[in-house]
């Protein structure tokens, strides 16, 4: 009779695993077409193919500058990346790289991207907007070993330390020719482009140079609860008390990365703290905040300590919100966003991100 019923046991066990391989089959197949759905749409509606160059919106409005500021591309450049991940054998990344490259500038101390089309206007130099490129281009080295992608990251990083200094005790800027703040969103990435860097180089200076930008942040910029705080102001020290998801995101991942690399279990401790806070403070009426590419930049760290501990609850309100975005705002022409007739191209870009992720997931 015991060994009937190890039998049954077994065999609706083997149902059970099986059903939910078949339902995570699915689900992967239903983000993969949202997300070459939007691909298509972006070079539908937001790519001007005789310049190598997109779109702010798909609806320009007079006066507005013809092309895009880098900040979407900076999504775009990520979610290339993403879409590669899924599809090895094909190049998503190259357009999107062709575009980023008109807006090197060349401007001492170092160079660096522009935060607009460098033959068409001079433009500020943002440190944040080089830092998600880096961030993308290390994840593209990680993933192909091309030199060029590991490159760029270290071009960046050479720009990125000129926005050092030691005015409210140390971290970043934010904007290179008007130094009046550093903010969690330039100091956040900062921290992870030097641990990817140091991961891959094994250079102590990287780690250091992480861990002082991390002792910072946390100690100027973290709110009693677990988040981020927007910035603080130079030279007042006013700090500007506003919550970002992905200001949450790049801290949640940067530590992370401090666990997986010493192995120090105050880490991870941190980090599910941040998670915990993130989910009570912005998961709200059963949808995340409006802007979704800062959700996607929290859907980095939240996969990342998933993939840790394992706790999907990191995950699972993503995955109804993502659902929510695509069956609530989305257009007729199958473009994503708030109820605007104009859409945006940053938007396009962050959703093929989190649907490309939440594909990949396991």
């Amino acid at each position: 009779m015991i060994r009937v019923v190890v039998i049954k046991f077994i065999f609706i066990s083997s149902i059970l695993v099986a059903g939910s391989t078949s339902l995570q089959a699915q689900s992967k197949e239903i983000y993969k077409e949202r997300m070459n759905s939007l691909n298509k749409n972006i070079y539908n509606h937001f790519y001007d193919s005789e310049n190598g160059l997109y779109y702010e919106t798909n609806n320009l409005k007079p006066g507005e500058r013809k092309h895009s500021y880098l900040w979407p591309l900076c999504a775009l450049i990520q979610a290339a990346n993403e879409e590669e991940v899924l599809y090895p054998s094909k190049e998503f990344m190259p357009p999107v790289m062709k575009a980023i490259r008109q807006y090197h500038s060349n401007v001492p101390p170092v160079p660096a991207y522009q935060s607009y089309v460098t033959k068409e206007e001079k433009e500020s130099r943002f440190y944040d907007d080089n830092q998600w490129i880096a961030i993308a281009c290390l994840d593209a080295y990680n993933r192909t070993k091309k030199d060029s992608y590991l490159n760029i990251a270290k071009e960046i990083y050479r720009f990125m330390m000129t926005g050092f200094d030691t005015l409210s005790g140390g971290g970043l800027y934010w904007k290179e020719d008007e130094k009046t703040s550093k903010n969690t969103c330039s100091n956040g990435p900062g921290i992870i482009v030097g641990l990817e860097l140091y991961k891959i180089t094994q250079e102590q200076n990287y780690l250091d140079v992480a861990l002082n930008l991390y002792k910072w942040v946390n100690e100027r910029l973290q709110s009693p609860g677990g988040l981020y705080y927007d910035n603080i102001q130079i030279p007042s020290l006013k700090i500007d008390s506003a919550f970002y998801t992905y200001n949450a995101g790049t801290m949640l991942q940067s530590n992370v990365l401090l666990y997986n690399i010493t192995k120090e279990k105050k880490y991870l401790t941190e980090a599910e703290r941040i998670a915990s806070a993130v989910k009570q403070h912005f998961y709200r009426n059963h949808k995340l905040p409006d802007n979704y590419w800062f959700n996607a930049v929290l859907l980095r760290g939240e996969i990342a300590l998933y993939k840790v501990d394992k706790d999907r609850n990191h995950i699972q309100f993503f995955i109804s919100d993502a659902n929510r975005v695509w069956n609530e705002e989305k257009n007729n022409t199958g473009l994503v966003g708030k109820k605007d007739k104009r859409k945006r191209l940053i938007d396009q870009a962050a959703m093929i991100e989190i649907y490309a992720r939440l594909a990949e997931l396991k």
